[in-house]
């Protein structure tokens, strides 16, 4: 794979395939700009080096063509914010005017094109689309680590168009970041795994247990595997489908001694939602009525310890619901624990999704070594699978 920073880009066009897939408010006001600030580096490195930018991304979920709500032209004012250079905005990506802007733009220009989801071919991966979305550039930049697992028009099948293709600096961080990850780690080395579902996370960690010492495991994939030890978890999520599968991952971490720690107690509740009873109960007095929604303190004091104590940390999946604050306690603990191991020499690196999401909203994001962009990306790529935008590029 070659690298941006490699490449000769004066009085060239550029197009570049970036992730300005962020969230919106209410106002189309962009409330979360991580994924456009980490374009930056290679967008000031085209335009630094004579060259001009033709920016493409998705945005949202569009389902039937072009919606205001998702138009591209939203992200234009956080963008105008690090980039000085004009920007020009294309109000189609394939359309006559695009390609006439995308023909006559001069070095130190950038032209934001709009969303490639308004076409149902980009997701297809159709050649058709992306050969028209080739005609844009003269180099072809994939800096979409977020996309780079779909094997989508303008996140795989357009590289085949250009002699010329490289990985931007978000991309190259990312792979180079992983790859570290997976295979220089400094022991101890935790991953710690959450979210809802165990069959999200079985192949990973099937992959991870031949390379960590220590497995966390909260959330409410939790339940599925304290079933697995035989505890009672009254009205939990769990998957019945998956118990046998959890109970012989908790087998295999022992043959290969990695030690795997599920929740002592948990936060329950008789309902789903914030208004209902909740209190602190443990495994062995888990009330039959009632669902685990976040880890106890005795669990996170477990935690913490293997934490402080860790070189190497992963950590991908919330502890809890941590979207309802009676429940983020066990998530935003944890997120305050890593930023602190980070501070003591830890290397910590939050997988994306809703942990980048539980790391922002305990305000540690810049207290940890590495904040993903991709959540699905990442785990695929943790799992071993190949990415179509990285094999792409090679």
């Amino acid at each position: 794979m070659k690298y941006l920073k490699n490449a000769s880009v004066k009085d060239q066009r550029v197009l570049i395939r970036v992730d300005f897939n962020v969230p919106l408010n209410g106002e189309y006001e962009v409330t979360d700009d991580r994924r456009i600030r980490e374009a930056i580096p290679s967008i000031r490195y085209v335009l630094d080096n004579g060259g001009a930018v033709i920016l493409m991304s998705h945005l949202g979920r569009p389902k039937k063509g072009p919606e205001d709500k998702f138009s591209l032209k939203h992200t234009l004012p956080t963008l105008k914010k690090y980039i000085s250079s004009e920007i020009l905005f294309a109000e189609d990506c394939i359309g006559d005017a695009a390609f006439e802007a995308s023909q006559s733009l001069q070095a130190g220009q950038v032209l934001l094109l709009e969303n490639l989801r308004f076409h149902k071919e980009e997701k297809k991966g159709d050649v058709e689309f992306a050969q028209k979305l080739s005609k844009h550039g003269d180099i072809y930049v994939n800096d979409a680590f977020g996309t780079a697992h779909r094997a989508h028009a303008s996140t795989a099948t357009i590289a085949q168009f250009f002699e010329e293709k490289y990985a931007g600096f978000l991309l190259e961080k990312e792979v180079s970041t992983v790859e570290n990850i997976l295979n220089n780690a400094e022991r101890p080395f935790t991953a710690i795994m959450g979210g809802a579902k165990v069959s999200d996370k079985i192949a990973i960690i099937e992959k991870l247990l031949d390379k960590i010492d220590y497995l966390l495991i909260g959330g409410g994939m939790a339940y599925t595997f304290l079933r697995a030890k035989g505890y009672q978890i009254g009205t939990s999520l769990l998957e019945k489908d998956k118990i046998a599968m959890a109970a012989s991952l908790i087998k295999l971490a022992r043959r290969k001694d990695v030690i795997i720690l599920t929740p002592i107690d948990s936060v329950v509740s008789d309902v789903f939602g914030e208004d209902g009873k909740s209190f602190i109960a443990r495994n062995e007095d888990f009330p039959p009525d009632m669902m685990g929604l976040d880890i106890g303190p005795a669990t996170f004091r477990a935690f913490f310890d293997v934490i402080m104590d860790s070189k190497t940390i992963l950590w991908n999946g919330p502890m809890g619901v941590f979207e309802m604050d009676k429940f983020a306690t066990g998530t935003e603990a944890v997120a305050q624990a890593i930023a602190e191991a980070t501070k003591t020499g830890a290397f910590t690196l939050i997988g994306g999704g809703d942990s980048a999401a539980a790391v922002k909203k305990s305000k540690v994001e810049d207290q940890v070594s590495y904040v993903s962009t991709g959540g699905g990306a990442l785990l695929e790529y943790l799992e071993g699978k190949t990415l179509p935008g990285v094999a792409a590029l090679s």
